[in-house]
């Protein structure tokens, strides 16, 4: 399944933090890098473990397009 992984920058935090909206009631946001890589790289591996889990998934949300 693919998830939503949104990724920005705080200054209050001074570094990049990840939100996973689809995963909104576990905990936001989930995780954090000093890069955004690295903020990538983390945020593939709570996906990986929020989704080993025996509980039920969300659905992932679909893209929307403005026009």
């Amino acid at each position: 399944m693919k998830y939503t992984i949104v990724i920005q920058w705080s200054d209050e935090d001074n570094c990049f933090v990840v939100f996973l909206p689809e995963f909104e009631t576990v905990m936001q946001p989930v995780t954090h890098g000093e890069t955004y890589e690295e903020a990538f790289d983390n945020a593939q591996q709570v996906l990986g473990l929020l989704t080993k889990d025996d509980q039920p998934l969300p659905n992932p949300k679909p893209l929307l397009f403005m026009a």
